[in-house]
């Protein structure tokens, strides 16, 4: 009897499974969702469909447990989700992914997509453009650099860079890491595409006779820009558009045998911190960061958590990026 219940159920979980893999506007989303994380509007945007439409795809994927959810304060939004290992439906689900990431997306689909990123990115930029000068106050109500200096400094420190190596900063902010950096390395840059937050920068580098700090007004993410031994991403990914996406680009900046050091808001609830520092993430799930890492080609390494005062965890990646050159000669 209870080996016919099983069946039953599982046969159930099978149906529900295919029934949700059977049509192409769910094998799309699917798709879309690869990398990224979308709200049903934007999703109703993308593939050009009505927002009960979408929602009701959507309402199909999660009961097969093919999309899962996050609230990002008064907003859902919907990612896929990875195969259990205690599903019985786990190889399906996993050859399912394989499969779907081999399927590329209409180019009308494409541009929909970059436009919602563009959207994501503008609303951040109009923030910095409008609340540069006190933004430093308002990242303090969740973590200013002296919070994580110290900690950080041991793991760089632990890494045992040579002086002749080069550091690049990813959103230098105020620049109140630059002269810990500046005292470690003979090269420093400092990547920043807002001109006034990079401002604040250079008043901080004149003030401190910063020499060997460059800073440049550029895009990280789009720019042509030389890798570096080390770079460093303090608090910024969740100002990112599409943070999956970013951090496989902010990997082709690292040169083989080089590291990337990630300081980031572990996941919370916190949702007036969109509205305060401009935030487009209320901070990431520390395997989520792993799995972006690895698929951006990325080692996750030491990893460090701290928690503070007001509610917030911070945790501090570290991320190596094998030498595959040196993997070649060995071999």
């Amino acid at each position: 009897m209870n080996e016919e219940i099983t069946i039953s159920i599982t046969d159930e979980i099978l149906a529900s499974f295919c029934k949700a893999a059977g049509e192409p506007l769910r094998l799309n989303i699917l798709r879309a969702l690869s990398n990224d994380s979308f709200g049903v509007l934007e999703l109703a945007h993308i593939f050009s469909t009505g927002q009960s439409g979408i929602s009701h795809h959507l309402k199909v994927l999660a009961q097969a447990g093919l999309v899962a959810t996050r609230r990002e304060g008064n907003a859902i939004f919907y990612r896929r989700a990875l195969a259990k290992n205690d599903s019985v439906l786990k190889n399906l689900h996993r050859s399912l992914l394989l499969d779907i990431d081999q399927l590329v997306l209409s180019d009308e689909i494409q541009q929909r997509i970059d436009f919602v990123h563009e959207q994501r990115a503008q609303a951040s930029q109009e923030f910095f453009a409008k609340f540069a000068e006190d933004f430093p106050s308002r990242q303090d109500l969740i973590a200013g650099v002296p919070q994580f200096r110290d900690s950080l400094l041991a793991l760089l420190d632990a890494l045992g860079f040579s002086k002749t190596a080069d550091v690049m900063e990813i959103g230098p902010g105020d620049g109140g890491f630059l002269p810990e950096l500046a005292k470690r390395f003979t090269h420093v840059r400092a990547l920043d595409n807002s001109a006034h937050m990079l401002e604040l920068a250079q008043n901080l580098c004149q003030q401190q006779n910063l020499k060997n700090v460059h800073l440049q007004l550029a895009d990280a993410l789009t720019d042509d820009i030389a890798p570096a031994d080390c770079v460093v991403v303090n608090m910024v990914l969740h100002h990112f558009a599409a943070p999956a996406q970013a951090l496989h680009r902010l990997a082709r900046l690292v040169k083989q045998g080089g590291s990337l050091l990630i300081t980031e808001l572990c996941q919370h609830d916190q949702s007036w911190a969109k509205d305060t520092c401009g935030d487009l993430w209320l901070g990431f799930d520390q395997e989520e960061l792993a799995q972006w890492a690895n698929a951006a080609g990325l080692i996750p390494s030491e990893s460090l958590y701290l928690g503070l005062k007001n509610g917030f965890q911070i945790q501090l990646r570290h991320f190596a990026k094998p030498n595959t050159k040196a993997s070649l000669t060995v071999n």
